[in-house]
């Protein structure tokens, strides 16, 4: 919908300086000046280091999303929509014809549709199981991805291809009959593509549906395997986890695509094991958080690399995985016990034997037992201190705990 086809006025403010056509997706510089994101990515991409309404030189070329703007037009627009719909147009009617638009590469208001849809997707749960439940809809947003073109950074397409990836991540939930959908099209490389592109330029929302979306075809070896496989994807994930908005949803992604023997020894090859290190080294983390992580390092220590990584890579890893050993979760004791007893126990490793010592591993050990563990966790823990018995000796004098009375030699 165009200003001549409805013979009114967009306001001023609404209007992009370059183009001075309504704005599509709001992007300010800098400077502080507004511009429609595809038009001063086309200035930004012919070379141009200035604002082109200020002309001041721009330190950074990186614009924000202007939210409060684009929801103003929104509002702007859905009003003269609503003056100029045809007699007898329901909000069903529309929302179907908006779906149709979305999918006509020939539609010219294609991106106000998917708008419209995501809109309509982001209201409510009962408005999600709707889409969901539309015959071939999600079957048609799986297709998009895999058609979209990885070099449409910063143009209309591809804030049409976060937009896409926004919808499908809203109706994760909702899609009941997964085995319908078709995983041979999810697994496609251009698909990957289109992932790994939001996931690294793509708005905060826009991102976590990414990764979300990567989480849920991760559903056998040979989708987890092709993801691993995708250059860059892994890393990306890794340093998502840094993200705050990220943290949980990149975490979960990259336990669900650790399970094949491979992929274990990929993502430590990639970091898994200093990423973990860091972050357990931190003391705010989140219970779900430190519960994840540990999986990955429990991941990591079922393979060679990944033990040796722990041992000689990272000096502060097992030190690190023994203070979460208590005090987080039931599940988080288990985890970080069964990594311990993998590579000081199972392994014999003496580097990370020496290391628990040092870290006061005998007593907190000991204090663990004395705890409501499961029966697993309680004997591993007498393995350890079996294990860790004659490293211990020459530190007892100086061993001061409430528990000494239980000590076992």
């Amino acid at each position: 919908m165009t200003k001549e086809d409805l013979c009114i006025t967009i306001p001023s403010f609404f209007k992009c300086p370059i183009s001075l056509d309504l704005m599509q997706s709001p992007v300010s510089l800098c400077t502080g000046i507004t511009y429609d994101r595809s038009t001063i990515q086309r200035w930004l991409d012919n070379g141009n280091d200035t604002c082109p309404a200020t002309m001041q030189l721009l330190h950074t070329k990186h614009f924000i999303p202007n939210r409060t703007l684009h929801s103003l037009i929104q509002i702007w627009s859905d009003s003269v929509h609503r003056r100029f719909e045809p007699p007898g147009s329901t909000p069903k009617d529309r929302l179907l014809q908006a779906i149709e638009d979305v999918f006509d590469s020939h539609t010219a208001n294609r991106f106000d549709s998917l708008v419209e849809v995501l809109r309509f997707a982001e209201d409510s749960d009962e408005n999600r199981a709707f889409l969901a439940k539309i015959d071939g809809f999600v079957g048609k947003l799986v297709r998009f991805l895999c058609n979209v073109d990885a070099g449409v950074t910063g143009s209309v397409q591809f804030e049409n291809l976060e937009n896409v990836i926004r919808v499908f991540g809203l109706l994760l939930d909702k899609i009941k009959d997964r085995e319908r959908l078709n995983y041979s099209n999810l697994k496609e490389f251009n698909c990957l593509d289109s992932l790994l592109l939001v996931l690294r330029q793509g708005s905060s929302d826009s991102r976590i549906a990414s990764v979300r979306v990567l989480e849920f075809i991760a559903v056998d070896s040979e989708s987890k395997i092709l993801m691993v496989e995708k250059e860059g994807l892994v890393t990306e994930l890794l340093n998502s986890v840094s993200d705050p908005l990220l943290i949980e949803t990149s975490l979960s992604t990259l336990v669900a695509i650790s399970a094949p023997r491979r992929n274990k020894v990929k993502l430590v090859n990639l970091g898994v094991v200093k990423m973990a290190s860091r972050f357990l080294s931190e003391s705010n983390s989140s219970v779900s958080a430190t519960e994840k992580v540990l999986k990955l390092v429990e991941m990591a220590s079922s393979t060679k690399e990944g033990r040796t990584e722990m041992c000689c890579g990272d000096a502060a890893c097992i030190a690190a995985i023994l203070s979460k050993a208590m005090k987080v979760s039931k599940a988080a004791t288990e985890r970080a016990v069964t990594t311990l007893w993998s590579v000081c126990y199972l392994f014999g490793d003496g580097m990370a034997v020496e290391a628990v010592v040092k870290a006061n591993g005998l007593g907190k050990i000991l204090l663990l037992m004395q705890t409501n563990c499961s029966s697993q966790v309680r004997q591993m823990c007498v393995d350890l201190l079996k294990i860790l018995r004659v490293n211990a000796k020459s530190c007892i004098p100086s061993y001061i705990t409430n528990s000494a009375h239980i000590m076992p030699f």
